[in-house]
């Protein structure tokens, strides 16, 4: 993959530097009122250099900008408000207003979230945002108000995930054999691995880097895009590019949090988190253009893997008729719909 001269990683490094780790402007001067009618904490677990907090922290100064003040978001990245399973116990309950739980984490309590995660299912970027800005999103965001959440109308990217391991490049399904490997504290990252043969754990993410360097799992999948900034190159040495489920990030809100807000300020934050969101995928297309020579320099040994193998692994296994069987015939045919024909 070649590298993008418009969007390098050094030219990317600078702009993070000149936004706040935590918090809300930065580059604004206080506002005329003494302190903002709402504020609100933005929780997330990804370093402060991942586009995603790049991003978060424009809106939030956006936000205040529009509100005249009025509206204050608070980013805290990197897991400064806990884990994934404790931020999403807390946005639930309304100690943290925002959260951008991933598709399997979410799933947890809006099971339907995951289908946009099950194995190989979607093979380019216009069949997942035709389906996620569609009308199996549509589906996703009535489970979330369902169980008291808000959420935005455009999902932010994670990427499409990828296999690094410290004892062997991973080509077919047959290498995943026994492989001791983290995925996410989520059925269906528990149940894809162990139907392609391996011993996957499931943990938070914030034990992710601690874990592969004490070897109490061997290998781990993520976008490149958090393989880069959480540094995992430093206890990884292969990485194959694998594509094997796509992770976007909903930004949800708590219900009771968002009820309170004006109709005026809705608009503004949505407004403003809705077109973040589509920069951000830009940001994270831009980027990935760069990351596997950038990973390579690091020293990790990238090799791309082919679908087919894991695909036929899955089917064999039963995979696919399982999670058909569990997300019902509607939305297996609205994912269908746009990834076309699943199983």
């Amino acid at each position: 993959m070649t590298q993008s001269p418009l969007f390098s990683r050094r030219s990317l490094l600078r702009s993070f530097s000149a936004l706040p780790a935590v918090g809300l402007v930065g580059a604004l001067p206080r506002l005329a009122h003494a302190a903002p009618e709402f504020s609100f904490k933005f929780g997330n677990n990804l370093p402060v250099t991942h586009p995603l907090n790049v991003r978060a922290n424009e809106v939030a100064a956006r936000i205040a900008r529009e509100s005249n003040g009025r509206m204050e978001i608070k980013v805290f990245p990197n897991n400064q408000l806990g884990g994934d399973t404790d931020m999403l116990a807390q946005v639930r309950s309304g100690g943290l207003e925002i959260f951008n739980p991933g598709t399997m984490v979410i799933a947890t309590v809006a099971p339907i979230s995951a289908i946009t995660a099950v194995g190989f299912a979607f093979s380019s970027y216009d069949q997942v945002w035709g389906a996620v800005d569609g009308k199996l999103g549509d589906a996703i965001r009535a489970a979330f108000a369902k169980v008291g959440l808000y959420t935005f109308d455009r999902m932010w990217d994670n990427g499409f995930r990828q296999t690094t391991t410290s004892t062997r490049p991973i080509k077919t399904a047959a290498d995943l054999e026994g492989l001791k490997i983290r995925v996410p504290v989520s059925p269906m990252g528990i149940s894809m691995f162990k139907s392609l043969g391996a011993s996957p754990t499931s943990l938070q993410f914030s034990e992710v880097y601690s874990a592969l360097q004490t070897k109490v799992v061997d290998a781990q999948e993520n976008p490149l895009a958090i393989v880069q900034t959480a540094k995992l190159y430093e206890v990884q040495k292969f990485c194959s590019v694998t594509n094997h489920s796509w992770d976007g990030y909903h930004l949800v809100v708590n219900g009771r949090a968002w009820k309170g807000l004006p109709d005026d300020l809705k608009t503004i934050v949505s407004r403003a988190f809705n077109e973040g969101g589509l920069q951000q995928r830009e940001d994270l297309r831009k980027l990935n253009e760069s990351l596997q020579a950038d990973l390579t320099a690091k020293g990790m040994a990238l090799n791309t893997a082919a679908p087919d193998s894991f695909r036929a692994q899955l089917q064999k296994s039963g995979f696919y008729a399982e999670w058909k069987n569990k997300f019902g015939a509607e939305a297996w045919g609205l994912l269908e719909a746009t990834a076309g024909k699943v199983s």
